[in-house]
């Protein structure tokens, strides 16, 4: 379990301000002063949740992966309320991506609850796409790896 919530969200051209009031509106604050410079550096939107002290990262979504990853979401319902949720292929990469100890846990932990179900070829597909637009090349070896890792302790 994570302590934050990370959304992608689609703003279909409107503007960043009226998501940031609607946000507000719901109960959400900035945790950063100065919304437009921080969003404009990291497409990011920092919040926290008044009530229950949660923090929120709202990734602004643009041309190229984030489409993607929106694209291939699954419908859940929770509470009654329908909502998009990024495949477990998909937040495998992301935190491939991102790199962080915890990350790299819940990968491994991803990994091992979904060992039988999980569509490694798009994990990897995804993964190539990324260290093309990033020029890296050592995301798809890094999940080879954990990959490995987990099939051995089965």
């Amino acid at each position: 379990m994570t302590g934050d919530v990370d959304v992608t969200v689609d703003l279909a051209g409107r503007d960043t301000r009226e998501f940031v009031d609607a946000m507000r509106d719901f109960g959400f604050e900035l945790r950063v002063p100065d919304a437009a410079d921080f969003v404009e550096r990291t497409r990011v939107l920092p919040f926290v949740h008044r009530a229950s002290g949660i923090p929120v990262d709202a990734v602004l979504a643009g041309p190229g992966i984030e489409d993607l990853f929106l694209q291939r979401a699954e419908q859940r319902t929770i509470e009654n309320v329908c909502i998009s949720v990024a495949s477990v292929e998909d937040v495998v990469a992301m935190k491939i991506l991102a790199g962080r100890t915890k990350d790299i846990e819940d990968v491994t932990a991803m990994l091992a609850v979904h060992a039988d179900d999980i569509e490694v070829d798009l994990i990897r597909a995804t993964l190539r796409l990324l260290e093309q637009a990033l020029d890296q090349s050592d995301l798809t070896p890094r999940f080879d790896q954990l990959l490995r890792r987990v099939k051995r302790k089965r």
